[in-house]
C-alpha cells in the first residue's frame, strides 16, 4: 500500500518527525528555493513549512495531490489561504504553540525597558561603568496597561501579578466579569493610555488595529510611560513613537516586531531607552517543538480523513468525542441524498434530534455538504471547499436541532428542497455499542437498513411479484443481496425497497429492474 507523502520544506524539530509516525513517506526540500520547491510539490499530500516557504497560488497549483498545508507557527503571511481554500486544501497552524514564549518575552522587554538593561550591558561591555546614568524604575504599585486581553495578554497579566502591579486591560471582546476573574480592571483605550505606567500590546494586526497606537494615542500617555510591542508590527506606529521619545513624551520602549521586517534601520535605534529584538517571540526551543508536534498531529488527522477542527479555513470548533462518530454517518447520508434526488438542493436542512444536541453538532452540517457534493464534481471535495461548492451551486444550508427524538436516541435527517419545488429526505442513526450506521427513512418511508458499500433504492406501486422479479434479475446478474427491506405507504399504495448488495449493480441491470417492476425511481449509490 502506497504511503501518503509529506514534504518537510524547512528545518523542523526531530519531535515533529516523530509525531508524524511511520505511516507516511517523508521527503525534504529547501522551501525557500522555488526551483526546488515547485517540482518537489508535484505529488505530495501534505507540506510542512515555517516562515521562509511561500505557499502562493503558483505553489498550490503545482501540488496536484495536496491536501494539507501545515505552518509550524502562528502567522500565515506566507500562505495564500484563499487559493488553498478554492483548491480544497486544508491550512493548519499552531496558534497556541508560542503563547507562553511570547508572553515571557513581553515581560522581559518590559523589565529591560524599566531598568535600562540593554544600554547598561552595552556600556559595560565597552569598558564603561555607568551606574548613575542607567538608573530605572520599579514595577511595584505601578499600573500596567495591556492592550488586547486575549490568551497572550492574559498570560502576561498572570506573570506580572507577582510584581505587585495593578493591571488595566483594554479589549472590546472581553467582558468586565472575565477581566475581573483574571485580576484586571477593564477600561477604555483612552483610560488605559492616560493611567498606565507601562503599556504592553497584544493585538493582531487587522485593518482596525493598524496604527492604533499612533500619534494621537501617544499624545494621551504619561511622559514616564514605557511601551512594549511583542505582538505584531504596525499596530504601534514606530515613527510616532520615535518622535515621542525624542520629545520626552515617552520614557522608553521595548520592541520585538516591526512594520517592515527584517528591520535593520530605524529612528528608534538611536535611543538608548529603546530595547529591541529581531522578532524572537516564538524563538524558543519549546515553542518550536510545540508548533511542529501540533501541526504534525493535524496532518495525521487530515490525511487519515478526519476533520481537523482548528484548521484555519474550516468552519467549526472543537468536536466532542460523542459527536465524532456521527461525522462519517452524516457524510454518507449526504451521498445517499444526492443519489436519490439526482440533483443538488437549493435548500438543505440538516435536522439533528435527540440527546446528542446537548453537544455542538455544527460540524455535521459541514459533513452533510461534503457528502452532498462528493459524487457531483470531479474535483476532490473536502471540509474546506464544500461550503464554497454549495455557494457556487446556489445551495443554502442550515442546521436545525431538537433535543426530542421519539423512536431513536438520536436521528439526523437531511431534508432538501430541489429547484423544481419537490423535496427529498434521508434519515439515519447510529445504533448499539458498535455504533452501527443505519438508514432509517427515505422520503417518508420508514426503514432500518445498515449502511453498506453498495446500496440501491427502488420505489414502485406495491403489488405481488415485485420482490421476486427483483431477486431474479439480481441473481441472473450474479449480484448477491446482503440485506433488503420493504416499506409501504398504505395511503398511496406505493412502496420503497432498500437493498444492500455485495457488489455494484451494473447499469443495464438497474435499468432492467426499473422496467420490470415499473419503478418510479431507481437509484444506486456506492459508498465505498
Amino acid at each position: 500500500m502506497t504511503k501518503p507523502v509529506v514534504l518537510i520544506a524547512e528545518e523542523l524539530s526531530p519531535a515533529t518527525i516523530d509525531a508524524l509516525g511511520p505511516d507516511f513517506e517523508v521527503r525534504h526540500t529547501d522551501g525557500a528555493d522555488r526551483s526546488q520547491l515547485l517540482p518537489a510539490l508535484a505529488d505530495v499530500d501534505a507540506v510542512l513549512i515555517r516562515s521562509a516557504t511561500k505557499m502562493d497560488p503558483e505553489a498550490i497549483a503545482a501540488a496536484k495531490s495536496l491536501k494539507v498545508i501545515a505552518r509550524a507557527g502562528v502567522g500565515l503571511d506566507n500562505v495564500d489561504v484563499d487559493a488553498a481554500t478554492k483548491a480544497g486544501v486544508m491550512v493548519v497552524n499552531a496558534p497556541t504553540s508560542n503563547i507562553t514564549s511570547a508572553a515571557e518575552l513581553a515581560v522581559g522587554l518590559l523589565l529591560a525597558a524599566a531598568r535600562n538593561i540593554a544600554p547598561a550591558n552595552a556600556a559595560l561591555k565597552a569598558g564603561a561603568w555607568k551606574r548613575s546614568k542607567y538608573g530605572g524604575v520599579e514595577l511595584l504599585e505601578k499600573k500596567i496597561g495591556i492592550v488586547g486581553f486575549g490568551r497572550i495578554g492574559q498570560l502576561v497579566a498572570e506573570r506580572l501579578k507577582g510584581f505587585g502591579v495593578e493591571i488595566l486591560a483594554y479589549d472590546p471582546y472581553v467582558s468586565v466579569q472575565r477581566a475581573g476573574q483574571l485580576g484586571a480592571r477593564l477600561v477604555t483605550l483612552d483610560e488605559l493610555l492616560a493611567e498606565s505606567d507601562f503599556i504592553t500590546i497584544h493585538l493582531p494586526k487587522t485593518p482596525e488595529t493598524l496604527g492604533l497606537i499612533g500619534k494621537e494615542a501617544l499624545a494621551k500617555v504619561k511622559p514616564t510611560v514605557r511601551i512594549v510591542n511583542a505582538a505584531r508590527g504596525g499596530v504601534l506606529d514606530e515613527e510616532a513613537l520615535a518622535e515621542a521619545i525624542a520629545d520626552g513624551r515617552v520614557a522608553g520602549a521595548g520592541l520585538d516586531v516591526f512594520a517592515t521586517e527584517p528591520c535593520t534601520d530605524s529612528p528608534l535605534f538611536e535611543h538608548e531607552s529603546v530595547v529591541v529584538t529581531p522578532h524572537l517571540g516564538a524563538s524558543t526551543d519549546e515553542a518550536q517543538e510545540k508548533a511542529g508536534v501540533a501541526v504534525a498531529r493535524s496532518v495525521r488527522l487530515a490525511l487519515g480523513g478526519d476533520l481537523v477542527p482548528d484548521a484555519v479555513n474550516v468552519s467549526g470548533g472543537a468536536v466532542a468525542e460523542e459527536v465524532r462518530p456521527g461525522i462519517d454517518l452524516v457524510e454518507k447520508l449526504g451521498r445517499i441524498f444526492t443519489a436519490i434526488a439526482g440533483s443538488v438542493p437549493v435548500q438543505l436542512d440538516v435536522e439533528v434530534r435527540g440527546e446528542i444536541t446537548a453537544h455542538d453538532v455544527s460540524v455535521w452540517e459541514l459533513s452533510a455538504l461534503k457528502g452532498l457534493f462528493t459524487d457531483v464534481t470531479e474535483d476532490p471535495v473536502t471540509y474546506v471547499n464544500a461550503p464554497l461548492l454549495a455557494a457556487e451551486r446556489g445551495c443554502e444550508s442550515r442546521l436545525v436541532t431538537d433535543a426530542t427524538s421519539e423512536e431513536f436516541r438520536n436521528v439526523t435527517t437531511l431534508h432538501g428542497t430541489l429547484a423544481d419545488g419537490s423535496s427529498v429526505s434521508v434519515s439515519g442513526t447510529l445504533t448499539g455499542p458498535k455504533m452501527v450506521q443505519k438508514v432509517i427513512g427515505v422520503n417518508g418511508y420508514d426503514l432500518e437498513v445498515p449502511l453498506s458499500s453498495n446500496m440501491a433504492f427502488f420505489s414502485y406501486v406495491d403489488r405481488p411479484g415485485v420482490i421476486g422479479a427483483l431477486g431474479r434479475l439480481l441473481g441472473d446478474a450474479d449480484v448477491n443481496i446482503a440485506a433488503m427491506q420493504v416499506s409501504r405507504n398504505d395511503d398511496t399504495g406505493s412502496a420503497l425497497v432498500a437493498l444492500t448488495v455485495d457488489s455494484p449493480i451494473p447499469d443495464e441491470v438497474v435499468a432492467a429492474i426499473g422496467a420490470e417492476i415499473g419503478a418510479d425511481t431507481v437509484r444506486t449509490v456506492e459508498l465505498g
